[in-house]
């Protein structure tokens, strides 16, 4: 069997994993074995992180419509309980985004949920 040399490939596999450790820190911005490790466990936590960060926006939601809520003397449960009653298709990401930007679009809503 003839020998193959491997270096141009070795080569361009080790750049290419050197390119995504870029600004990592120590051996694992430098060296290769250390590098795809970080690689592995940073692809792993990025999955789950996206997972996460819809929960992340839902509880930040809650909290600005429960604080614009407590402005007008409303619990955020119960006025969660009375839109579902009254079948107002409107989600928590719209109502914080409303309660914000357009306080008065706001104070509508909380009147004919009131």
């Amino acid at each position: 069997m003839s020998r193959v040399k491997g270096g141009v490939v070795a080569n361009r596999r080790r750049k290419n994993i050197l390119e995504e450790t870029k600004g990592y820190r120590h051996a694992r911005s430098t060296k290769k074995r250390a590098a795809r490790e970080a690689i592995y466990h940073a692809q792993s936590h990025a999955f789950a992180h996206r997972k996460d960060k819809k929960n992340v926006f839902r509880q930040l939601w809650i909290v600005r419509l429960s604080a614009a809520l407590r402005a007008h003397g409303l619990k955020y449960s119960l006025f969660i309980k009375t839109l579902a009653a009254q079948e107002v298709a409107l989600n928590r990401k719209m109502l914080a985004a409303i309660a914000d930007q357009r306080p008065e679009a706001f104070e509508r809503i909380l009147a004919k949920v009131k």
